[in-house]
């Protein structure tokens, strides 16, 4: 289907756009396939506003057909009474901004509204932004992403005695979201891993996704095993577990699950690793919450930040009964405990909860900016992005469908990538000089994850991704944030190395409110971020007196 068909308007003048951080102003508004866009037409002025369609969570429209304020916008910011009809569309986005359209006439305002709502939903991924944009400075023949199993494999040759590369996936028949290549102990064979994938939920038996130099310790990652009521058991799977530890006493399993719903999973085919079947794994249970829960926490945060009444009982009281600095405390917490067990205890962990594509890629992830300082740099951390949760199977296109504003809640969404990139913003904030990108790379992938330019968040797996040609015709956000000047921006001039791990304080009194993020369309921060900018160029300025 053409996009045109669903515009049934293309232009609107005399459109009064309200922006935060901006003053009205009266321009002329067009719509395209995958675009608003607005043109100022005062005189002298030469604003222009591009809205990706895609970066719309809801809207809402009034219209007026009387006697009402719907004609000239004078400088003074006072509009005069004429007749007819006139219409508002108060637009909120996913990253959180929320604009006000003033349209003169009724027909014209519904027009509008209709088209944004069809096009900023449509569920073919190949009719998406990203299979349009064509960069001048960006080629499709350019390599499409920053690291792959093979690469990791290479790269780490303290892996190359114990550890091997499998291609047992390599058609995508043994786990649908997985990648063709993954690590796994090198005594296990590729039969035996079959049928430990058969025993693990959707396929995804346990791979090897950090290796810990240090010590040579391993965190490894799966789904939950397919015990039942019946308690049933594999061999291969006990195995592979033992081949993990082999030559040490023991390991030790994390379920981000609470040990009750561990146990009501048996009920429903699931189930937990038994302390009889896998006698060197010690299990711990750390509940995290996810899906509708973190949903509703991330709503009811938004809902009062943009409370306006300015009573400080009431904005506590909302910050506290969202829950969101809970979840970020625990995430944070889980994350020091896997850290703990592999970098002081000297084990190796095995991390998975139901389906092992949400809370474990989230704590695998804090775990190694915790403890590997090559994952700290802007490449190692774009590089971990991409191997824990692009490779690993986090279905983006399921839990990023919407974001704090939409009226439609599909039972799959969840904000797990903003809460990992919430997380890493309390390391950054906590350990200012040990993360050598700045707090401007979080906000612009907090963005990206919900409407991109570009492929990378396309889609819920590799195999998804390689159906619908995103590798072919897309461009990759990762390799563009590397660009040098992009490069330069997105670093912390701070920066300085550290090899030692960075624990962060949990404490309550430790963690703060994302103000970057949640409070960004506000003057406050405005104000903030300009000073920040400002410190940051004397920073780099000096560092460069200093090197001449």
């Amino acid at each position: 289907m053409e996009f045109s068909e669903h515009i049934k308007t293309a232009n609107v003048e005399d459109v009064v756009l309200r922006q935060p951080l901006h003053p009205p102003s009266r321009g002329t508004l067009c719509i395209t396939g995958h675009h608003l866009l607005f043109s100022d037409r005062e005189e002298g002025s030469s604003r222009q506003v591009l809205l990706l369609l895609r970066n719309i969570d809801a809207i809402e429209k009034s219209v007026e057909n009387l006697l009402g304020y719907s004609g000239f916008f004078s400088k003074a910011g006072l509009s005069e009474r004429t007749s007819g009809s006139s219409g508002t569309i108060t637009i909120k986005c996913k990253d959180l901004q929320v604009l006000q359209l003033d349209i003169p006439g009724m027909e014209q305002c519904l027009n509008i509204a209709h088209s944004i709502e069809t096009l900023s939903c449509l569920d073919s991924v190949s009719e998406m932004y990203p299979f349009f944009y064509r960069p001048a400075d960006l080629s499709l023949q350019d390599q499409w992403g920053l690291s792959s199993p093979e690469s990791y494999y290479s790269q780490m040759k303290e892996l190359h005695g114990r550890w091997r590369l499998s291609s047992v996936n390599r058609d995508y028949s043994v786990c649908p979201s997985y990648p063709p290549a993954v690590i796994v102990p090198n005594s296990i064979d590729d039969d035996t891993l079959r049928k430990v994938a058969k025993f693990r939920q959707g396929g995804r038996f346990p791979v090897l996704c950090y290796y810990h130099r240090k010590n040579g310790m391993v965190i490894m990652r799966s789904s939950q095993p397919l015990t039942g009521a019946n308690r049933k058991r594999c061999k291969e799977d006990e195995l592979l577990l033992q081949a993990v530890i082999d030559g040490s006493d023991k390991g030790y399993i994390i379920d981000t699950r609470s040990s009750q719903q561990a146990q009501q999973a048996r009920m429903t085919g699931g189930g937990f690793e038994s302390k009889s079947c896998y006698s060197h794994w010690k299990r711990l249970h750390r509940q995290m919450e996810r899906g509708k829960a973190l949903q509703e926490s991330l709503i009811k945060l938004v809902e009062a930040c943009g409370d306006e009444s300015n009573n400080m009982d009431r904005w506590l009281s909302k910050l506290e009964n969202s829950k969101w600095l809970s979840y970020v405390q625990t995430a944070l917490s889980t994350a020091g405990l896997l850290a703990e067990c592999v970098e002081r205890d000297g084990h190796s962990v095995l991390v998975h909860g139901s389906e092992g594509t949400d809370s474990s890629l989230l704590i695998s992830t804090l775990a190694q900016l915790i403890m590997d300082p090559c994952c700290r740099t802007l490449d190692g951390f774009l590089a971990l992005l991409e191997r824990e949760w692009l490779q690993a199977g986090h279905p983006f296109q399921q839990r990023c469908a919407h974001s704090a504003y939409s009226h439609t809640r599909l039972q799959q969404e969840s904000p797990v990538f903003l809460l990992l990139l919430d997380c890493v913003w309390q390391l950054w904030r906590q350990f200012p000089l040990a993360l050598g990108f700045s707090e401007a790379l979080l906000l612009r992938l907090a963005t990206e994850v919900y409407a991109s330019d570009y492929g990378t968040f396309l889609c819920n797996s590799d195999q998804e991704r390689c159906a619908v040609g995103v590798k072919d015709k897309t461009h990759c956000l990762f390799q563009a944030l590397l660009r040098p000047r992009e490069k330069d921006y997105y670093s912390n001039p701070l920066y300085e190395p550290t090899e030692l791990a960075i624990w962060p304080s949990v404490h309550p009194q430790s963690l703060q409110l994302w103000r970057g993020f949640f409070l960004r369309w506000t003057q406050q921060i405005r104000h903030l971020e300009e000073a920040q900018e400002e410190i940051r160029n004397m920073v780099i300025e000096w560092g460069k007196l200093a090197l001449s």
